[in-house]
């Protein structure tokens, strides 16, 4: 196969990563608007991403044997058509304007479905066509793919916002199936390109296991986890902190601007240096300012430029920090190890920010808002360093080959592909 094929196919699953997720931002904007107009309750807004988070949650246990049958665009297209099926679930009966509870339950699930699978696969496909084309081609893949979900998550809200004024919410729906069914058609020519193992019947490998072969990958994946889990001291305790000192909306308005035009900056920027960056301390790193920047909240609370300022700085490092687990992943994994990895991945992510946001608010009802922010910073850089010191003082990271058991102390940013 011909670097140009790799190249192309390469390309279509970038493109396809820039549709789908501006198709999502503008969804999540028009579907709590949507959900409160036709159903009348507060409580039914929320629905669909708990439903979602349901089907995410619970994918480690159904859908392993899945994931390793997504091995080539086809597939990849066939699990994103279920993506669809699942908003003109809701589409449909909004248009028709009787939207109830049961397919907002039923949409989250099916889509929710999709994407815990479909997301840690088209990772795993990019990653194995950057392996075809040449070294380190792709780390530099993922972190372009990064860039494309940043591009969308500071492009998507506002481009939302100003649909729902012109033309009201329901349109923005029908955008979103139409985006993802692109997403689709692009994928869809993408060849078979992940090397399969051979398992003559055998189940396939779990997550533990795959974690327990390769623990700097765990640990790495272990850092993601906690630090998406507190992300809600940032989201939740901005939002509180604001209504608490009389400028409710204002202090999230200037750390979610901060940190979304950081977040930017920093996956510009990355792509271009990712390949020389040593993985597990810029992961340490990435996870230390963000804490430095959670504990020091309440104390900037006076300055809405400071405070934007210093998001701006967290969201700014965090591209760096997952561009180097990604690295990790894609060095020292391949074939359906790999796809289990980006899937513990995707599930420490993700599942760690919905169970945060699920119970963060019972958290600053109890502890307070600035305590919660300073706990969260504390343990943000805490757990990295914690981490680092197990590895260094466990005899079974110590013994073996650098390949079979890479150290967390190791720093040198070519490590061995796995």
């Amino acid at each position: 196969m011909t670097r140009d094929v790799l190249r192309r196919d390469a390309l279509r699953i970038l493109l396809a990563t820039s549709v789908s997720w501006l198709g999502l931002r503008m969804t999540e904007v028009a579907l709590p608007l949507i959900a409160l107009q036709q159903t009348g309750s507060v409580w039914a807004t929320g629905l669909v991403a708990g439903s979602s988070g349901i089907a995410l949650l619970t994918s480690p246990w159904w859908s392993a044997r899945l994931r390793h049958r997504l091995t080539s665009g086809r597939a990849l297209a066939a699990v994103l058509m279920v993506q669809v099926l699942g908003y003109v679930t809701v589409a449909v009966p909004a248009t028709l304007g009787n939207l109830s509870v049961v397919h907002l339950c039923l949409g989250g699930l099916i889509s929710g479905a999709a994407t815990s699978v479909a997301g840690p696969a088209t990772r795993a496909l990019l990653a194995d066509i950057g392996d075809r084309i040449g070294p380190d081609v792709a780390v530099r893949a993922l972190a372009w793919q990064d860039l494309a979900h940043r591009i969308s998550m500071v492009a998507g809200p506002p481009v939302a916002a100003w649909v729902v004024t012109q033309h009201g919410a329901i349109p923005l729906m029908w955008a979103d199936s139409i985006a993802v069914l692109l997403a689709a058609v692009l994928v869809s020519g993408v060849g078979r390109h992940a090397v399969r193992r051979e398992t003559n019947g055998s189940a396939p490998l779990r997550v533990r296991e795959v974690l327990r072969a390769h623990p700097v990958v765990g640990d790495g994946i272990a850092m993601a986890a906690v630090g998406w889990f507190w992300w809600f001291a940032f989201a939740l305790g901005l939002a509180i902190l604001g209504a608490e000192t009389g400028r409710p909306g204002q202090l999230v308005a200037a750390g979610m601007a901060g940190y979304g035009l950081g977040s930017l900056a920093g996956s510009a920027v990355t792509p271009l240096v990712v390949t020389r960056l040593p993985r597990v301390p810029t992961m340490v790193c990435q996870w230390i300012v963000l804490g430095m920047l959670f504990a020091a909240l309440p104390w900037l609370d006076g300055s809405l430029l400071a405070l934007a300022v210093a998001s701006a700085v967290g969201g700014f490092v965090i591209p760096f920090g997952l561009a180097a687990l990604n690295a990790l992943i894609t060095e020292h994994t391949s074939g359906e190890e790999r796809r289990t990895a980006f899937a513990a991945q995707h599930v420490a992510g993700s599942g760690g920010s919905s169970l945060g946001m699920l119970t963060g608010g019972a958290v600053i009802a109890v502890v307070g808002v600035e305590t919660t922010m300073h706990v969260a910073g504390v343990v943000l850089i805490a757990v990295p360093l914690v981490l680092v010191a197990r590895a260094g003082s466990s005899p079974r990271r110590r013994g073996g080959s650098d390949v079979d058991q890479p150290s967390l102390c190791r720093t040198s940013a070519t490590t061995p592909t796995g």
